[in-house]
């Protein structure tokens, strides 16, 4: 079988509707298997002696339960011990994998998307998302029938455990994030949970620390995550910070490896500012890394030219978390992230952890001992003019009479002024995105009408 029509695994983990394949019971036990296969066979002995575990967490989604209780079948089914942790985020199910000594972790959600979904994302034992070549391994291994013949008996089948203090566990470690001796005293903070999987953890870490907290979609119902609220509707949280005279909003997706914020005007602050104020903050301390800020091609221009003004520099890399993580790796970086809100904050978490980074945020604005309105004017947001072009024929630019040489000029003069442009064809709709960015609207206006003129004429539908 080929295994390219075959692809079960996307970019983040294995995601769709629930019980539909690919997340069905029945690919879910496959997984299982495989994955307990692949694990048991990548470090013998075990990590924590005696038998291979692995780590099984999830967020609200009613799904869940279909799914844990599948991928568990399949793992006990190859003689790998399994360890419940329930509902948990998803920085916390990698570090409790590492903190458990257990060989994987996996834990079962769709972030962001709508309770219908599901999905399935794994953890090596060292908490970072696994690479492309054990997925790939896991995957042929569902499709091949290769193990089917493996089938362990009597006292080496695995057996399932619900670990009780997983919650506390990731709860003590997020507040290590927070500098000793330092508290929330006197801070009154909203917090929308997005009925996900951070109901517990993000009210009661801030409230350890000291805060007033008022909280949001801590009702989980299995069928309200991400409804109407949390880091994909972030007015909810902007609004509430009016209605209570709140310092900080904090809202989280539904599995809180992400977080919006609001200041005390109830203005939004999204990934690019808590990249900023961090990046900023940790120059000044001596503590980022490599003294580099690794951001993707969306992060506004804006970001490399307070970066820079401060003496360090902005990296970049293609869009998704996992890219950042990689690049940090590779190059050794401790700060990175999206803004869409992912941040990862390599000195305390392996994966994005939304927590952690609203944590480091208030860390910040205690130590300027100024609101948060204030500590966000360490930068300036750069003009950003973005247009999409409906297209008939997504021909490659390069084919396109003038348009990379416009692209070039258009480049020359905005590197100039701290500037830069980016031209892709998205890859879900008939549409040419333009994304140019500079210090100045008018010249902005003026690049973007040359070049979107020059791709109209010749593919636009």
């Amino acid at each position: 079988m080929g295994s390219h029509q075959k692809r079960i695994f996307g970019t983040d983990g294995v995601r769709g509707t629930a019980n539909i394949e690919p997340v069905t019971a029945e690919t879910a036990l496959k997984l299982g298997r495989a994955a307990g296969h692949v694990f048991k066979n990548l470090q013998s002995p075990a990590r924590g002696r005696g038998r291979h575990k692995i780590v099984i967490g999830k967020d609200t989604r009613l799904s869940g339960y279909m799914l844990e209780n599948a991928i568990s079948s399949g793992i006990l089914s190859m003689g790998v011990d399994v360890l419940f942790i329930g509902p948990l985020p998803t920085p916390g199910v990698a570090y409790v994998t590492r903190s458990l000594r257990a060989d994987a972790g996996i834990v079962i959600t769709a972030s962001h998307n709508p309770y219908a979904d599901n999905g399935i994302k794994f953890f090596r034992a060292d908490g970072y998302k696994l690479d492309d070549k054990i997925e790939q391994e896991i995957e042929t291994l569902v499709f091949s029938g290769q193990i089917e013949n493996i089938r362990p008996t009597a006292d080496d089948i695995g057996k399932a455990v619900r670990i009780d203090d997983a919650l506390g566990r990731y709860i003590e470690h997020a507040k290590a994030s927070f500098p000793r001796g330092m508290t929330l005293e006197g801070m009154r903070i909203v917090v929308d949970c997005a009925h996900g999987a951070a109901y517990k953890s993000t009210p009661c870490v801030l409230r350890e620390l000291g805060a007033e907290v008022i909280v949001y979609g801590n009702q989980p119902d299995g069928m309200n995550i991400n409804r109407d609220c949390g880091s994909m509707h972030p007015s909810l949280m902007c609004q509430k910070i009016w209605e209570h005279r709140a310092d900080l909003g904090i809202a989280h997706d539904g599995d809180a490896d992400r977080v919006l914020l609001s200041d005390e005007t109830g203005r939004l602050i999204d990934g690019d500012d808590i990249m900023a104020i961090s990046a900023l903050e940790m120059l000044r301390q001596g503590t980022l890394a490599e003294r580099t800020l690794v951001a993707t091609v969306m992060s506004n221009a804006g970001l490399d030219a307070a970066v820079q003004a401060a003496g360090g520099r902005v990296v970049r890399t293609a869009v998704g978390d996992k890219n950042v993580i990689d690049e940090m790796l590779r190059t050794g970086c401790n700060l990175g992230g999206e803004q869409s809100g992912h941040m990862i904050f390599r000195d305390f978490s392996t994966t994005g952890d939304g927590l952690v980074a609203a944590l480091q945020v208030l860390k910040t604005m205690k130590l300027q001992q100024a609101p948060l309105s204030k500590v966000i004017k360490c930068w300036t947001r750069f003009p950003q003019l973005v247009t999409n072009v409906v297209v008939r024929e997504k021909k490659p630019f390069e084919q396109l009479d003038k348009v990379m040489q416009l692209v070039g000029d258009a480049e020359k003069e905005l590197q100039g002024m701290g500037g830069r442009i980016l031209l892709r064809y998205s890859g879900t709709e008939p549409k040419a995105r333009l994304l140019l960015e500079g210090r100045d609207a008018a010249t902005l206006e003026k690049w973007s009408k040359l070049i979107t003129d020059a791709i109209k004429r010749q593919v636009g539908a």
